[in-house]
């Protein structure tokens, strides 16, 4: 009988499991069951460490299915010989949809109006549109083609950025040149050895005066007394779902920075991310159980070892 740990305690009613499978389940509390038969492990989602050290106790593992695209925290944790697979897919319309918010949040001062409201003070001019803009998506995968695809409706124009050039995509060695052309920087690209600290003081300086920074990645991935230096003087705009640090302290300076939007890393925790999760669940249940290839399998980095 193969053995599997799943996250969520009605399992019986969102998630296809095959016969001959025994299911334990642990949501991240601190009582833990007995996961030394374990082979197929979905760690809880956004509950931090403590739910991928289980993985520690699972000898018997195979494969772990993770409900975040970014796997970058779970290496440290996972076992050698142990299959990673990620959710590729499962967040990409409610972070698109986040980008799409914040970016017009931004743009049209919104934040301002709230705080305006509370005054009851009617802060009228004319402010910034979205309408005309040249957006520059950097990480162009399954999340950034969403992002695209919202941003569609807007009369923007789009500059396709990835690792890797491809026909209509072009490489990150090409953002010195595309950065001064951008009047929004959507940050959509995993945290690796690459783009960790990517965004810093020089990538910043390419950015034109009152370009829009919006980061839905990775908190590193922006170097953030760089954003500071910059959003201090008015120059740059930032949107910022993820920071660094994380959480962001209370007394922290992005907090009080003028011209910084934060919203507290829900780029994909909304209600459209469990129908997601469980639909892929069942299908990766499905074909382990069938002995079919797994999808959304990631590569360890070289920089991590074997």
């Amino acid at each position: 009988m193969r053995v599997i740990c799943l996250p969520f305690p009605d399992w019986r009613d969102v998630v296809h499991v095959a016969d001959e499978t025994n299911v334990i389940v642990y949501d991240g509390g601190t009582d833990l069951p007995d996961l030394g038969s374990v082979e197929f492990y979905v760690p809880q989602y956004m509950s931090g460490d403590q739910v991928l050290a289980v993985m520690s106790r699972m000898p018997k593992l195979q494969v772990v299915q993770t409900l975040t695209a970014g796997v970058d925290n779970v290496w440290p944790y996972l076992p050698d010989g142990v299959m990673l697979c990620n959710a590729r897919g499962v967040h990409d319309a409610s972070t698109a949809e986040l980008v799409v918010g914040l970016t017009i949040a931004a743009l049209r001062r919104i934040p301002d109006f709230v705080r305006a409201q509370a005054r009851g003070e009617w802060l009228s001019g004319r402010f910034e549109a979205l309408a005309d803009k040249r957006v520059l998506i950097i990480g162009y995968g399954s999340v950034g083609r969403a992002v695209e695809r919202r941003f569609a409706g807007f009369e923007v124009e789009v500059i396709r950025v990835a690792r890797h050039a491809r026909e209509g995509v072009e490489p990150f060695e090409r953002l010195g040149d595309l950065l001064p052309l951008a009047d929004v920087v959507v940050l959509v690209c995993p945290l690796t050895d690459e783009t960790r600290g990517m965004v810093d003081e020089a990538f910043l300086a390419r950015m034109h005066d009152g370009a829009l920074l919006v980061n839905a990645a990775r908190g590193p991935v922006v170097v953030t007394d760089a954003l500071l230096a910059e959003v201090r003087t008015g120059r740059l705009l930032a949107a910022l779902d993820v920071t660094d640090p994380e959480p962001l302290p209370a007394g922290h300076e992005l907090w009080r920075a003028s011209g910084v939007l934060i919203s507290p890393h829900v780029g994909g925790n909304t209600t459209a991310f469990l129908p997601r999760a469980y639909r892929l669940v069942s299908a990766q249940l499905a074909r382990w159980a069938d002995g079919d290839p797994l999808e959304n399998v990631i590569s360890r980095p070289s920089t991590l070892g074997a």
